[in-house]
């Protein structure tokens, strides 16, 4: 097998970065009372290149996510030519049009985090039932109420997630969210929305379903810190993990 070369500077560099993002979520996740070890910080590689995940990888980061089906099965396909990297996971974080559901299942991503609609969740569980597996899935929500962020709205889902979760094909693992960008208050907000939304949800899960609401994913490299603090499971983090350049403060 082909090993990826990467920039081991490079490399140096996003591991102190890394270190730096760590502490700032443990200690964000301190300040709520909670455990660190709840939080997976994930590298978004949208903006980068196979070697730049590989020198990620080396950096310590375990679990990535890309926004594009496309460039999803592309990175996988280069990387499943290095022994070492061939079982990183991956997760499908961006928009998901139905006509790109088979493609991505295809990359069978570990996580895919943005079903925004009743509909394209059964999309998804039909072709994944066609295929003989079951996705494990988040429901993306628009807690905000933005126009230009994708999602289903609150009473939405409060209205579907019965039959959401009664679908083969697919299991339901948490939710996820996007908040405004520069508004902490309103990301706060929005964040703190989902928690409650989960917390209200997690008593809807139809008898004998296997679904499960213990996932939030939310936060991301302006507000990562704020979504810790509001029990976030997951932050996606692409130019703060990626580029050393970026602010980190």
């Amino acid at each position: 097998m082909t090993r990826i070369a990467y920039d081991q500077d490079y490399e140096r560099a996003i591991a102190a970065r890394r270190e730096e993002i760590l502490r700032r979520v443990a200690r964000a996740a301190q300040e709520a009372g909670r455990d660190p070890a709840e939080v997976t910080v994930m590298a978004v590689s949208k903006t980068v290149d196979v070697d730049k995940v590989a020198a990620a990888h080396a950096a310590g980061y375990t679990c990535f996510g890309e926004n594009r089906p496309q460039e999803l099965a592309r990175k996988l396909s280069l990387l499943a030519e290095d022994e070492t990297l061939a079982d990183v996971p991956f997760h499908m974080i961006g928009n998901l049009q139905s006509n790109k559901v088979n493609m991505v299942l295809g990359c069978r991503p570990t996580l895919i985090h943005s079903i925004a609609s009743p509909a394209l969740a059964a999309t998804v569980a039909r072709h994944a039932t066609a295929r003989g597996i079951v996705q494990d899935v988040l429901l993306e929500v628009n807690v905000s109420g933005e126009e230009s962020k994708s999602g289903m709205a609150p009473d939405e889902l409060r209205a579907s997630f019965g039959d959401i979760c009664a679908l083969a094909g697919i299991r339901v693992r948490g939710l996820m969210t996007m908040a405004p960008r520069s508004d902490a208050r309103v990301a706060r907000l929005t964040f703190r929305g989902l928690r409650e939304l989960r917390d209200e949800l997690a008593d809807a899960i139809p008898a004998g379903s296997d679904a499960s609401l213990s996932a939030l994913s939310m936060g991301m490299s302006e507000d990562y810190e704020e979504a810790v603090r509001q029990g976030a499971t997951i932050v996606r983090l692409g130019r703060i993990a990626f580029d050393p350049s970026f602010p980190i403060d």
